[in-house]
């Protein structure tokens, strides 16, 4: 019996350190118990390492139908020009290059129009790249639209091999 309390208090002291103590109360050490059937707690939620209490921000809708600030349509423009100059001056038309590269180009205008941070827009960004074999091509997009607060933004490159027309809708989130 005197080995089990020895044990015991071997146990509840090593596990102190470790930084759990033993459920059994300094009386429950007298008492027997199977061997194994000591429990531990956590110290991870002491008592004066509380954070306070902050009650949840209450967001209230703006009820704003309008925009603020018309989508810059220009400045889009310009970014548009800029990514498909800036990675296509030099490239020939290869099919699975293309592909990879309209995905990657799209990405790249839709990180650089989030930048300007335009509020209350989502943007979407397509860009297509085709071969340049002097055919001609029509592209057409169709979408639910606000006609006074939607717009859209695209630019037309051309290279001796491939031709590149990306275009950005901004559309307005209420």
């Amino acid at each position: 019996m005197a080995e089990r309390d020895v044990a015991r208090d071997k146990a509840a002291r090593l596990l102190k350190k470790q930084g759990s103590m033993s459920s059994l109360a300094s009386s429950d050490v007298n008492r027997v118990h199977k061997v194994g059937s000591m429990s531990t707690v956590s110290f991870m939620d002491e008592p004066g390492h509380e954070e306070p209490y902050r009650p949840p921000v209450k967001y209230e809708n703006t009820y704003q139908i309008a925009p603020g600030k018309k989508f810059p349509a220009a400045k889009v423009r310009h970014v548009i020009r800029d990514v498909l100059e800036g990675y296509l001056s030099e490239e020939k038309y290869e099919p699975e290059l293309c592909r990879q590269m309209s995905k990657t180009i799209s990405e790249v205008i839709k990180a650089r129009i989030k930048e300007m941070m335009i509020p209350r827009f989502k943007i979407i960004c397509i860009v297509h790249i085709g071969q340049l074999n002097g055919q001609g091509m029509q592209l057409g997009s169709r979408c639910l639209w606000d006609s006074s607060a939607d717009t859209f933004s695209s630019f037309e490159f051309r290279n001796k091999s491939l031709f590149a027309v990306g275009s950005v809708y901004g559309v307005y989130y209420e």
